[in-house]
């Protein structure tokens, strides 16, 4: 759906831009009764203010005053489709139209098997005033039919190309000299329903313009050697890969001349984003996967990414289709079923797997539409901890291509080689001296910190790079998310108060009481959450007001349910929508919301103009619809406050120990990375440990763009690494050390006495207990504890001995080496199970093998592995709990 303006003159002679939207009856039919309403409202449509309309009369007065026409345009394959209309227009192609010649197409296209054509392929047609959203066919010399296309308008400049919705149905035949073929709006019509419906259609004169294609070629798309890098990342993904001049052995010349393709650098993917009035292509895609249709189970399409977004702002975020955020976090669990609904209440179960293997696809499908070649190649980065279970997992979800894995790097590493990669290029290196370095990185719903040293030296014939990782640290609960969280936190609070008495007094000091410059040292002395004690509390007063909890509404009525979850995240919208405006783009120092676009401009103040803005307020214990836009400013000093003790918290959980034991100063580089890792406060509060010249941290001059250089700082070091090894301009060697081990692991013997299996702060790899259970136990429990002894989950280890197989000392020390040693396996006695516990270097988590005699024979059990956390992040902000 698309959103334009036109501009119109209030009585007191000043403009106002009016909306033009446009509605089709199947938008409509997919919004919610309040939705209509809302509509009604904010499209001056007084019969259905005035009147107490049941939802068809609401659709019937929208459509009769703002509806949009639908074009018939060919887009999903019809077995014998391609057929019937060849037939149509053997018998019925009789009048061409003059002027034709006033129609300008491209002099050469390229279309090849099994992709869509889409804007960026640029082929734009002129002249085209007395045509408008249509199908296209061409043609050859005999008139046989070898494809189908549509001309559509660009929503963005009006301007008219040629695409398709899916990949083009083509026919090769022998005559190679082609023509297109341009019907007039009811002509295009009358070959969609041809093309659909199997009976015979009725005698028709169909009108055309025919224009020659000077060069039109159909090829086949070519398998590359070139990786496809891709991270994948809890709020957003991003894709790209280094296109060489021999990626394929004729690269697209179009795409060439239209600078979509690159030669000899590096190529981001980029997406489109139809969520705002226009259409824009950048370089990420968020990671969010939404139910199209279940209908047949079999069958299940998807949204993704922005059209996921889309949809659920069309249908007010209240409507029945799943939705789902942070996929990344299923990692350990990703072969568990989820039952889903789509927007028409059908509902099938779906294994996350097949969820997150169709994203994937969408994106690698994504990248061989740009850059016209096959992938069979990719590196996926991944968080250290969890390098391996990410690996395994896109291993078996995705056993067609193959997965980088012995040389793959994590997500800290690539930054770091990112780093590394610079130097190298501008000869910043001291040739065989030893850099330290620490990353933190600071995504979407997560942060972790890595150590590094490194050693440069110029070879011979290459760089050799000598790099020695160690994961210190991470928090799987902080990261983007928590800042838009609290953002929207404080809107909640100063909506709710201008709600109910019409205007704000509530201000930051009263809700967070403390100056900025003592805030550091009130986190050091009483914690975080002493200074947010005022702000949370005034958090929960407003939830009776403008409510958000939506999961506590699910024994309510429907419409309540849908009310009170289209706060949340309408809220949760606008608030990532002001994270953005302040932390990406430069000189913005104030922001406010209003629902239509004004005129007036202030150098620092950022209006930011909400489609339908709508929120429900509780008055007297019932929901009341509120359009109209508080009118609030929001200024950076207040944001910066807000989050200033969150990040200072985050900053000296990672490095108070590094300070207090003297060893920051060891470290040449501290580098800053992830979208959140842009924010000033994170500088200052890293100032407090150390000096800020070391600190890799400002975006570049003209990073203020929709994706920060920081974002794609992962995917670069990915792709440089890959591209670097290929060429042989380096020799890496790079060694993962064990990283230090934040829990403990125990189980009760059989009186109940807790046994120490793991303790915290072990290395990794030097883990290993055992605990001993009749053979015929069931099943034994496994408690994971913090590092202050709380209990964060129980893993069940099902004990079947029907899964023992017989087996010699000498195959246990083959296959476990030292981690299970001979004296302790000599020590089971008959009738005795012995639970082993070890943890491989490259698992953020333990295995758990039994080993059993009976009759004076060894027998060993099925090997299991347990994740210390299930989850990439414990924290969902989009549970209905927020």
């Amino acid at each position: 759906m698309s959103y334009s303006y036109k501009l119109h003159l209030h009585k007191n002679g000043h403009k106002e831009e009016r909306s033009t939207i446009r509605y089709t009856r199947s938008e409509l039919e997919d919004m919610t009764t309040f939705q209509l309403r809302n509509i009604c409202y904010k499209e001056k449509l007084v019969k259905g203010l005035t009147n107490t309309l049941d939802r068809e009369a609401l659709i019937q007065t929208i459509l009769r005053f703002k509806s949009a026409e639908e074009s018939l345009l060919i887009d999903e394959f019809q077995e014998g489709g391609f057929e019937r209309v060849e037939d149509v227009l053997r018998q019925y192609l009789q009048t061409p139209l003059s002027g034709g010649g006033e129609i300008k197409i491209p002099a050469r296209m390229m279309i090849y098997t099994g992709l869509r054509i889409d804007r960026l392929d640029q082929y734009r047609v002129e002249g085209a005033g007395s045509l408008t959203d249509s199908n296209v066919l061409i043609v050859n010399d005999h008139m046989e039919l070898c494809g189908i296309l549509h001309l559509v308008q660009d929503e963005v400049d009006g301007s008219y190309y040629l695409t398709t919705k899916n990949e083009v149905e083509i026919r090769r035949t022998t005559n190679k000299n082609y023509s297109l073929l341009f019907f007039r709006k009811q002509d295009s019509e009358y070959i969609y329903r041809a093309y659909y419906h199997a009976s015979p259609m009725p005698p028709a004169n169909l009108h055309y313009y025919k224009i020659p294609i000077a060069d039109l070629e159909f090829r086949e798309l070519e398998q590359t050697e070139t990786v496809l890098a891709i991270d994948f990342g809890t709020s957003n993904t991003t894709a790209g890969a280094f296109l060489d001049n021999h990626y394929v052995s004729i690269p697209c010349s179009n795409d060439l001349l239209n600078g979509r393709i690159q030669l000899g650098s590096i190529n981001f993917v980029t997406f489109p984003d139809r969520t705002g009035k226009d259409v824009e292509w950048i370089e990420i895609l968020p990671t969010v996967v939404g139910i199209a249709d279940c209908a047949d189970p079999q069958h299940v399409t998807y949204h993704f990414g922005y059209e996921a977004l889309k949809y659920m702002r069309k249908n007010g975020y209240s409507g029945h289709a799943s939705v789902f955020h942070g996929i990344k976090r299923w990692v350990n669990r990703y072969k568990k079923t989820e039952e889903v609904m789509d927007g028409h209440g059908n509902t099938a179960f779906v294994k996350r797997s097949d969820i997150l293997r169709a994203y994937m696809l969408h994106v690698i499908q994504t990248a061989e539409h740009q850059f016209k070649c096959r992938f069979k190649n990719l590196h996926i980065s991944s968080p250290v901890k969890l390098k391996t279970q990410f690996l395994d997992m896109f291993t078996d979800i995705l056993p067609e291509y193959h997965i980088e894995s012995a040389s793959a790097l994590d997500e800290g590493m690539a930054v770091l080689f990112n780093t590394i990669a610079a130097q190298i290029e501008k000869n910043q290196f001291l040739d065989g001296e030893e850099y330290k370095a620490l990353v933190i990185d600071c995504g979407g719903g997560t942060t972790d910190l890595s150590s590094c040293r490194f050693r440069i030296e110029d070879g011979r014939i290459s760089y050799k790079v000598d790099i020695h990782t160690n994961y210190e640290n991470g928090d799987t609960n902080f990261g983007g998310n928590n800042i838009t969280y609290r953002i929207m936190q404080f809107m909640k609070i100063i909506f709710a108060e201008y709600y109910s008495t019409g205007r704000v007094r509530m201000d930051m000091d009263s809700l967070i009481p403390v100056p900025s410059t003592d805030i550091f040292r009130r986190v050091d002395e009483y914690g975080v959450q002493a200074v947010y004690e005022a702000f949370d509390a005034a958090y929960v007063e407003a939830e009776n007001i403008i409510p958000t909890r939506f999961t506590e509404y699910e024994n309510r009525t429907r419409d309540e349910y849908q009310r009170v979850k289209n706060n949340f995240y309408f809220l949760w919208e606008i608030a990532e929508e002001m994270k953005k405006e302040f932390f990406q783009k430069t000189g913005i120092l104030r922001n406010r919301f209003y629902a239509e676009s004004e005129h007036r401009r202030e150098h620092d103040l950022k209006i930011t103009p909400v489609d339908r803005w709508f929120l429900s307020v509780r008055e007297n214990e019932r929901f009341t619809d509120r359009y109209e836009c508080p009118d609030v400013v929001f200024t950076i000093t207040e944001i910066n406050q807000l989050i200033r003790s969150d990040i200072y918290e985050i900053v000296r959980k990672f490095l108070e120990g590094f300070y207090e034991e003297g060893k920051l100063q060891e470290y040449a580089i501290i580098k800053l990375t992830g979208q959140s890792c842009r924010i000033d406060v994170f500088r200052e509060a890293l100032k407090e440990f150390v000096p800020g010249r070391s600190i890799e941290f400002r975006q570049k001059a003209d990073d203020t763009g929709k994706v920060p250089d920081l974002k794609l700082a992962c995917l670069r070091g990915a792709i440089r690494y890959v591209s670097a090894r290929k060429a042989g301009a380096i020799e890496a060697s790079i060694t993962n050390h064990a990283p230090i081990v934040p829990y403990s692991v125990t189980a009760f013997t059989h009186n109940q006495r807790e046994k120490i299996l793991i303790r915290n702060q072990e290395m990794l790899s030097q883990i290993q207990g055992s605990i001993s259970r009749p053979i015929d136990v069931m099943e034994i429990e496994f408690n994971v504890k913090g590092m202050e002894g709380n209990l964060r989950q129980k893993n069940i280890y099902q004990n079947n001995i029907e899964n023992y197989i017989p087996v010699l000392y000498q195959d246990i020390k083959k296959k476990y080496d030292e981690k299970i040693l001979q004296d302790d396996t000599d020590s089971i006695v008959n009738g005795e199970v012995k639970f082993f516990i070890f943890a491989g270097e490259d698992n953020w988590g333990f295995h758990v093998v039994p080993i059993a005699r009976q009759q004076e024979q060894l027998y060993v059990g099925e090997k299991k592995f347990f994740a210390f956390e299930n989850d990439l992040s414990e924290l969902d902000y989009f549970d209905g709990w927020k």
